[in-house]
């Protein structure tokens, strides 16, 4: 029963005295947790000095994190074994903890993973790439396109790949680079079925890296052409393959629509 006096604290200054808001006392009087015991004759909440310690209790248990039905049942429950209450909570914490030393690793790793790439030591970046591969050219990268929306894709995938993941990226790529040494010796050419079919699939496995439209495809496959690192590496599967795959990819765009002379990356 709520009593009527006149020398209790309204809710302000309790409000200020423990650092909460006055919405928050209100909260705790409207769902019961904390209500003020008496009301002024003009039927303004006043607190009791019980009332005040109750909500200094309640402070305390939310510092240590319990939520507000957790706290009704340690000050509420009686009889009830308080220290069993906090040791449900402190098991429920140490189980939040360990939630966020999970989360900061992975944030660790996608900080880092923006920063230089690919997360793999010099020494497991040749065993997964191969004797070819330049542990500089992720760092290179970076420098060219740190700020695009594709590094932060690229990233986003390195971030949560293992040298096993890597490796199985890599197969996949081996495998249709056999295909297509294999397609031009069967005498495929760019613009026709199995063409147009391989043009499809070079799009699907390096997506692996990050999404790539058609007009972003045909950028790769004009770069294929004219950086002598790619050509060198695709002429070595087969000679004058950069050439051929620029041309089955620009082949490709134009049965989309799309003119390779003027296609945007994007």
């Amino acid at each position: 029963m709520v009593s009527v006096i006149e020398d209790g604290m309204p809710v302000g200054e309790v409000a200020a005295r423990l650092g909460v808001t006055v919405r928050t006392l209100h909260h705790w009087d409207e769902i019961d947790l904390a209500r003020p015991a008496a009301r002024s004759t003009a039927g303004y909440r006043l607190y009791t000095s019980d009332d005040l310690e109750r909500l200094r209790r309640i402070l305390v248990y939310r510092e240590l994190g319990l939520d507000l039905e957790a706290i009704r049942a340690v000050l509420d429950e009686r009889g009830g074994d308080v220290a069993e209450q906090l040791k449900v909570q402190r098991a429920q914490l140490a189980q939040r903890i360990a939630q966020l030393r999970d989360l900061d690793d992975d944030l660790g790793r996608m900080i880092e993973a923006q920063e230089r790439g690919i997360l793999l030591s010099e020494d497991e970046q040749r065993s997964t790439f191969g004797p070819d591969w330049n542990t500089r050219w992720p760092s290179e990268a970076k420098d060219a396109y740190g700020g695009s929306a594709q590094w932060q894709q690229y990233a986003e995938r390195s971030a949560s790949r293992s040298a096993d993941d890597w490796a199985a990226v890599m197969r996949t790529v081996e495998a249709f680079e056999a295909d297509l040494a294999a397609a031009v010796d069967q005498g495929a050419v760019p613009g026709d079925a199995v063409s147009q079919s391989l043009v499809e699939r070079h799009r699907e496995v390096f997506s692996a890296f990050f999404p790539i439209t058609r007009q972003m495809q045909v950028h790769l496959g004009r770069m294929y052409a004219a950086d002598e690192r790619f050509t060198a590496h695709y002429d070595a599967v087969r000679p004058g393959l950069a050439i051929w795959l620029r041309e089955a990819i620009d082949a490709g765009a134009r049965s989309h629509g799309i003119d390779p002379d003027t296609a945007a990356w994007e």
